[in-house]
């Protein structure tokens, strides 16, 4: 099987002209709190280090560089050029341009494979199913797969939290919520925004075992959104606290913008 790597025009052309996902993770809180909370529960779930992870979609290497940084051996995979040229300047990264649904890699070679990116930005469900299948043949027998989805309330809790739920966005913010499909005009890119059941549903039907999804930010988001980082940074550790405590409630895990799925391989 050979898939080129291809890419939405207008998603290629947010992400090299319009977005630094760098500059989000670290210079605004709620990404501020989206980076902790990854980083807590990957260190969960993430094999002791030394050990051979895989960076699909990740953007410019800020999780690969931290992962690098921990002892980690890792390999980095994007399909925005622009990203590949900056995350290979990241010392002991190994960076290209790839394709979620076609990893440049043979069976079983990694511990983990990280999908922090790929899925959201692939709409239809058969080309996710490939991805993850493609994730899982990656890695070896009880290794991870680590899945990130964007929740399909991120948009609606996002625009009222500024009072930006307007006659313009207001139908297209009610299809994301019914479809999954998100429309770009409504701020962002062209995404497929998850709920959790139907991440962990995904990830089972690509054959991975001891599935379980968490929300990663919490209910604390939209109150950060609204001030700047210097006012935020206090209130930090106890948006931490507050996402820890519903990470798992069924009730609650769609009040984070963002989700991580796990699952090992069988």
């Amino acid at each position: 099987m050979s898939i080129e790597p291809a890419l939405d025009p207008e998603i290629l052309d947010f992400y090299t002209d319009h977005y630094r996902e760098d500059a989000r993770l670290h210079g605004s809180a709620q990404g501020r709190l989206e980076l902790l909370r990854t980083r807590e529960l990957l260190g969960r779930f993430l094999p002791s280090p030394p050990g051979r992870v895989v960076d699909v979609g990740g953007a410019t290497g800020v999780h690969a560089a931290w992962l690098v940084g921990a002892g980690f051996d890792v390999d980095l995979l994007d399909p925005v050029p622009s990203h590949v040229a900056q995350a290979a300047e990241v010392p002991g990264v190994r960076a290209r341009v790839g394709d979620a649904r076609d990893l440049p890699f043979e069976d079983a070679v990694a511990d983990v494979v990280l999908l922090l990116g790929p899925l959201y930005h692939l709409t239809v469900g058969a080309d996710r199913l490939l991805a993850l299948r493609e994730a899982a043949r990656v890695v070896r027998p009880g290794g991870v797969v680590v899945v990130a989805g964007i929740s399909r309330y991120a948009g609606l809790l996002e625009r009222a939290a500024i009072g930006g739920i307007t006659d313009e966005v207001e139908s297209s913010i009610r299809r994301a919520i019914e479809t999954g499909v998100h429309d770009p005009r409504a701020g962002f890119t062209t995404a497929y925004f998850h709920r959790p059941d139907e991440l962990a549903q995904e990830m089972s039907e690509a054959g991975l075992v001891e599935v379980a999804v968490f929300g990663v930010e919490g209910p604390s988001t939209p109150a950060l959104d609204n001030l700047p980082l210097d006012q935020a940074e206090p209130l930090l550790g106890s948006a931490v606290r507050a996402a820890r405590l519903v990470e798992s409630d069924p009730a609650l895990i769609a009040a984070s913008p963002h989700f991580l799925g796990f699952g090992r391989v069988g």
